[in-house]
């Protein structure tokens, strides 16, 4: 039977991708780490990135250095026009990339860098949450008053303290991947201790950190935080940190061009 193919929901991350000056070594580096393989797009200056076969990311040229998440949006232009009154900024107006969707690059009133995705036939990420897959994208380097009404504004998020960080969440997300994707999402969640609403989330607003200059964070989740780590210093990479907590292991990293990721292996408590 075909899979069904994931789809995303307005005001609901839905992509990630990171342009950089060598596409070929940004292609070594993230190819050893992950396994990906790739098929090239946009006449050789963009590859999407596969797992398993599925979409897992974008790698392109350019003269970037960080990595950037996607908003998916039914209507980019209306969105970026909701951008503007809620007091952010629209840097790159509505464009289109061919037959793949329509896109903008905006910041929130932080400064906080992303883009809005108007799909059309690239849906976004079609694996997620897999050793070698995006797990989130988290806000980091903002204050949480600053930039919250802007993203219920544009988007409809709620974000909620649930005592170890706020989640951001887009209400009735779940019930879109138990419809479509995943239909024992609510079930599974059901059975450990998450927060309520979690089936909803689609990242974390991250304790503001003042060295850090505000950003969408990417994260990939690996099977082994320290073989993951090991693997980064083994293709040219550096380990910047590391963190245990109840329910992950993680690595901040850094590639060798200089755009930064976190690495999260699952490991719940036993018991």
């Amino acid at each position: 039977m075909e899979t069904q193919q994931r789809t995303y929901p307005a005001g609901v991350t839905s992509w990630v991708d990171l342009e950089q000056p060598d596409l070929g070594a940004t292609q070594a580096f993230y190819g050893g780490l992950f396994g990906w393989q790739f098929e090239v797009v946009g006449g050789g200056e963009y590859v999407i990135a596969r797992l398993d076969g599925r979409d897992a990311a974008g790698l392109g040229e350019g003269d970037g250095s960080a990595w950037t998440t996607y908003v998916a949006v039914d209507d980019a232009d209306a969105t970026t026009a909701r951008v503007a009154a809620a007091g952010g900024t629209v840097v790159e107006p509505v464009g289109v990339v061919g037959a793949a969707g329509r896109m903008a690059v905006v910041e929130d009133p932080a400064g906080a860098r992303f883009r809005l995705w108007e799909a059309g036939h690239r849906l976004g990420a079609q694996v997620t949450n897999a050793p070698g897959s995006w797990n989130f994208s988290d806000l980091h380097g903002v204050d949480a008053d600053t930039v919250e009404r802007f993203y219920a504004d544009v988007f409809g998020w709620v974000v909620t303290d649930v005592g170890f960080g706020r989640m951001i969440r887009r209400p009735g997300y779940g019930d879109h991947v138990a419809a479509t994707v995943d239909p024992g999402i609510h079930e599974r969640q059901a059975g450990v201790s998450v927060p309520d609403g979690f089936a909803d989330a689609i990242g974390w607003i991250v304790a503001r950190d003042p060295e850090e200059s505000p950003h969408w964070h990417v994260t990939f989740t690996v099977a082994d935080r320290d073989a993951a780590a090991a693997d980064v210093v083994r293709l040219g990479g550096t380990v910047l940190a590391s963190d245990d907590t109840d329910w992950t292991r993680t690595a901040r990293v850094r590639d060798p061009q200089g755009a930064q990721t976190t690495l999260s292996q699952f490991s719940p408590p036993s018991g």
